[in-house]
């Protein structure tokens, strides 16, 4: 006897289980990454509603939505019922999400700790590839006065340039620095050569009376600190 696939609209569904319907009536904290997800998503295809398509990106995405925010739009429309339309809104949304705590991080100046300076840059270092190279310039308060991305290179590495970041900070007239740069893999423990950059730039600030405070080497969702490992 052939099985027939049973599925369910939205619509088919109680008002209580409509991603919509239930933001409306108990608020957005009400609701689970997949509903979310399915209200951008808004319409299903054939033989899938809106709820289906949300979880099965998730699920594609280990349910992280860390993992969902580095996928580019051709990425998405590989899924069935996932068209450029709709891979454009969640590009869109989560790029929204990322800046909201871009600007949200800006907001703490004071870097007091470790985690303070990981609270100021995860958001740059969200969704990356590629290694990027940071600097934040403080002032004698621990105060930020500047981040800045110094460089950007490939899977592997990159280009630090001591005399780039003393200078910078020279011109802006800061008493301390904290470096940054991230392991596209993932993998948070420091090479030999994030040691001898941090040795050169460490010695090289004592000549001009400029502290490096820290340097950290981020993911997306935790960092390993030199200072709180007293290798500074």
């Amino acid at each position: 006897m052939k099985a027939y696939e049973i599925t369910r609209s939205i619509k088919s569904l109680s008002e209580d289980d409509r991603p919509r319907e239930k933001l409306l009536h108990k608020g957005n904290t009400a609701l689970s990454n997949a509903e979310l997800l399915a209200i951008l998503i808004a319409s299903g295809s054939a033989g899938k509603n809106a709820m289906d398509l949300a979880i099965e990106l998730l699920q594609s995405c280990d349910n992280q939505l860390s993992n969902l925010s580095k996928k580019k739009i051709a990425e998405l429309k590989k899924h069935k019922g996932i068209g450029e339309a709709k891979a454009t809104t969640i590009v869109a949304a989560l790029e929204l999400s990322k800046r909201m705590l871009s600007e949200e991080s800006k907001t703490r100046t004071q870097i007091n700790s470790s985690q303070d300076a990981f609270s100021l840059i995860k958001s740059h270092f969200f969704h990356l590839q590629v290694e990027e190279f940071w600097v934040a310039y403080l002032d004698r308060s621990n105060k930020l006065i500047s981040l800045q991305a110094l460089s950007k290179g490939g899977l592997h590495g990159t280009v630090v340039d001591v005399r780039v970041i003393l200078k910078t900070a020279l011109d802006l007239l800061a008493c301390g620095i904290i470096l940054y740069h991230n392991h596209p893999s993932g993998n948070l423990k420091p090479s030999t050569n994030d040691d001898k950059i941090t040795i050169q730039i460490r010695d090289a600030g004592k000549l001009v009376d400029i502290l490096i405070l820290d340097h950290l080497i981020v993911n997306d969702n935790n960092f390993y600190s030199y200072a709180d490992e007293a290798r500074l």
